[in-house]
């Protein structure tokens, strides 16, 4: 087994004592250190990819929208007073969110004010560290409206910061983290038998996968065995994931477990698969996804979670930290097992549920979100839990804040998740998006490869090959993924047909490359079917799932009833055009021609608003004179096929366009006969 191997000779053996030198981007690790087992792909340092296109927009629009300013918007929690700057304020999870996602955008985007903005809360959390391990705030304080003031020994907010300091380590190399995670982590050995994951508060029972992951990846540092006993008591202490989804009706029972906990939890078995290889893991995170699809799924990708699981009538909502937290556990166990599947679904719910939940200027969000949502207005509804109806508007506090904190990290883990080092030498390309990654290969030569598409809109992907050896070829091998919804997918090289596959399987060139060559991605889009809950149906092509375009009237609210709760303005959209559409039941073999998929315009910087929406597709519906307005949400959506259900004499021809292009949508729409 090759151990943790830096090709550009990155002295390991001292990371332990702290004389770690600061990594260069292109240097990269090619395996892991017994016992655990060697993952298929393997994390890039922090700076290795750079954004480009759409992406980049997405990123800067991050930087001058809430992540780049959640200092000066949310002033109560992110001031000075937070418990994680020493302060006497919010001891607990909203300050290590926000810079779980501002640190890797600052990196990624290489902005000095940015990173400048990280600083005091690194620098915070490594000299709070106590003789005996322990690190960040230590003194609880009595209650104080809008901030959380209590449990500040908890092991949950740790985990967050323990994933900011990995990567942090990842893009600057100092070995005082290495030093930090080594003695907290014997403080948790010593400790967790008496005060256990659940001693202060249920959520770190269920998240105690964040804190297994770190706990490997400074394994592989350092070789220190105790971290893998330590491991091991994690596993133990956190909520059995495994037994739950193999062997109980856990994803079958609305309010079974909270929303976010699944989020984070269902990599659990993964993670821990890499110490105790067994089958039964990797089993157990297929039917976990494969049930919660069935029992809870939704059309964009995630499920129905307002905030305990809650079924897949697509009214109920889904959390944001629920798309930005499966998101990183879907990265997370496509590099553990490199099944591609896991890539796909990663795609559904990046290209789908996270732009429709959070406003172009990212200064505001969506608390919930719904795939039939035809009214973000203040209203009590159908929700395991309510915050004073606020969860469907756009605000910056509107529902909970955890999202106003959380939201940050979805675009910039994403962007860090797109390539991959290999055990092979070589590098993998696994979530397309445009892009540039700058690493090693072989025996340490450096590569860069460009990647430019419009993909998750267009169907070619082109990568150019730059690599560093004054003319001389230089062979490793390229992985590529042939998605699932991919028929048949083909390699060009240098505009030669190299291969044709079909989809669900990753493809490996190995060959000698020269600068200038040209790898296309061919991913030819068909349009397919899903059907959902009372045999609904949604309208997909390729990764992007399709929803009715529908006219929005936008107001805004100031709040003068609970601002501090809520915020001091939120946003209300309503429709000004029909929604309540049935879909003309037609056989497989006549989609193209019943949905005409039409260019609408070239892909922007940025795609994802009606107005800006690339694609469009066109169809024929009847309007369902008794499906209306309930609770302000659609009512009851009308069994695909009701026998005899009246529908208007008139056919209409409607639009429907990328569901992250959408504010209001249907996306499952019941199913009428002609």
């Amino acid at each position: 087994m090759t151990l943790f191997v830096l090709l550009a000779g990155f002295a390991l053996t001292a990371a332990g004592q702290g004389t770690t030198p600061r990594p260069a981007p292109t240097e990269v690790p090619r395996g892991s250190r017994a016992p655990l087992r060697p993952n298929p792909f393997i994390e890039l340092p922090l700076g290795a990819i750079r954004p480009q296109g759409w992406l980049r927009e997405m990123l800067l629009r991050q930087k001058t929208g809430a992540t780049g300013r959640l200092d000066q918007l949310y002033p109560l929690v992110m001031n000075q007073r937070n418990g994680w700057l020493g302060g006497d304020g919010d001891q607990w999870e909203r300050g290590p969110y926000w810079i779980d996602g501002l640190l890797p955008l600052a990196y990624l985007l290489d902005d000095p004010e940015l990173i400048a903005k990280t600083k005091p809360w690194v620098e915070w959390a490594i000299a709070s560290q106590q003789p005996d391990g322990y690190f960040g705030p230590s003194k609880d304080y009595g209650p104080e409206p809008g901030i959380q003031r209590n449990n500040s020994r908890d092991w949950w907010p740790k985990m967050v910061m323990l994933k900011i300091l990995k990567q942090y380590y990842s893009a600057s190399g100092d070995p005082r983290v290495i030093r930090l995670m080594t003695n907290y982590f014997r403080y948790q050995l010593k400790e967790l038998p008496q005060k256990p994951l659940d001693h202060w508060t249920f959520w770190a029972r269920y998240r105690g996968a964040d804190n297994l992951m770190v706990v490997y990846w400074l394994y592989n540092i350092t070789g220190d065995r105790f971290l893998l006993d330590l491991g091991d008591l994690i596993h133990r202490q956190t909520f059995d994931y495994t037994d739950a989804f193999l062997n109980t009706d856990l994803l079958a029972r609305p309010g079974s477990i909270h929303c976010v906990n699944l989020a984070q939890g269902i990599k659990a078995p993964a993670v821990y698969y890499q110490h105790h290889p067994d089958k039964k893991y990797l089993d157990a995170t297929r039917k976990g996804f494969a049930d919660l699809r069935k029992f809870n799924g939704m059309a964009h990708g995630l499920y129905g979670g307002d905030e305990a699981l809650h079924g897949n009538n697509p009214t109920q909502g889904s959390e944001l930290c629920s798309a930005v937290e499966m998101m990183f556990s879907l990265e997370t166990i496509l590099a553990v097992t490199g099944d591609p599947a896991y890539a796909d679904q990663l795609e559904k719910v990046a290209f789908n549920a996270l732009p429709a939940q959070v406003s172009d200027d990212f200064m505001t969000r969506q608390y919930f979100q719904q795939a039939n949502q035809v009214m973000a207005t203040r209203h009590i509804r159908n929700f395991d839990v309510n915050h004073g109806g606020t969860d469907l508007c756009f605000g910056l506090l509107s529902g909970y804040p955890c999202c106003t904190s959380n939201m940050h990290q979805g675009w910039p883990k994403f962007v860090q998740n797109l390539w991959y080092a290999t055990p092979d030498g070589g590098v993998a390309a696994l979530v397309y998006s445009p892009s540039e990654v700058k690493t090693t290969v072989g025996k340490g030569i450096p590569v860069s490869v460009k990647e430019e598409t419009g993909y998750p809109f267009g169907e070619t992907i082109r990568f150019t090959v730059n690599v560093e050896t004054g003319g001389k070829a230089v062979s490793f091998p390229f992985h590529l993924r042939i998605p699932g919804w991919c028929r048949k997918g083909s390699v060009k090289i240098n505009g030669k047909v190299w291969k044709e596959a079909p989809g669900n399987q990753l493809v490996k060139v190995e060959r000698a490359w020269q600068s200038g060559d040209v790898v296309e991605l061919e991913l030819p889009m068909h349009l397919f079917r899903n059907t959902w809950y009372e045999n609904s149906v949604s309208v997909e092509r390729g990764p992007l799932t399709y929803a009715l375009k529908l006219g929005e009237s936008a107001r805004p609210v100031k709040n003068e009833k609970d601002p501090i709760d809520y915020g001091a303005t939120y946003e209300e959209i309503r429709p000004t055009t029909p929604w309540n559409y049935a879909l003309i039941q037609v056989p497989d073999d006549q989609l193209n021609e019943a949905f005409r998929v039409e260019k609408a315009r070239p892909v922007s910087d940025f795609p994802w608003n009606p107005e800006s929406a690339p694609l469009l597709i066109r169809t024929r519906a009847r309007r369902i004179p008794s499906w209306g307005l309930y609770n302000e949400m659609t009512g009851p959506i009308p069994y695909s096929i009701t026998y005899q259900l009246e529908t208007a004499p008139e056919l209409e021809e409607i639009t429907l366009i990328p569901y992250g292009c959408t504010n209001l949508r249907i996306s499952q729409f019941p199913v009428v006969r002609k």
